[in-house]
């Protein structure tokens, strides 16, 4: 797989129940813009409307060398997944209280472009302190392996 773009603020807000991987409905220059990394994740989340899903708020740059023909950049998208995929996952967000996140985009080997998205619920304040600790103790350990050596 070639140009992976990664949502890292959500590993840090989010704790990942379930991933899935998606396609998604591009139009235009949309996909230029994602070749080139003008992709901006912030805020953006998925939502289960009349049996599809829709990403909203996930910015893709308008293409530089485009035209009047260019694309709104955060226009929400429409989501491929199964139908019981999308019934699963829309019930459990209902029920549980969960949220829709995406947490990687990316351009598969046939060049489709696939968006990776979790069934995640929110951390605590206590959880991501704990994160951040551990992400500490492992780097620390990485330091003196390097250094022994």
């Amino acid at each position: 797989m070639s140009n992976i773009y990664k949502n890292r603020k959500a590993s840090h807000e989010y704790i990942f129940i379930q991933i899935y991987e998606a396609g998604i409905v591009l139009v235009g220059t949309e996909i230029k813009s994602i070749r080139e990394g003008k992709i901006n994740f912030l805020d953006s989340f998925a939502k289960v409307e009349n049996g599809e899903m829709w990403l909203y708020s996930l910015h893709i740059s308008p293409y530089e060398k485009g035209n009047i023909f260019n694309h709104n950049a955060t226009r929400k998208r429409k989501l491929l997944l199964h139908h019981r995929e999308i019934m699963k996952i829309g019930s459990k967000v209902a029920e549980q209280g969960m949220t829709i996140v995406p947490i990687e985009i990316f351009i598969n080997e046939q060049g489709k472009c696939k968006v990776k998205i979790a069934l995640a619920k929110g951390k605590r304040t206590y959880d991501k302190r704990e994160s951040l600790h551990e992400k500490d103790r492992q780097r620390e350990t990485a330091r003196q392996i390097k250094h022994e050596f």
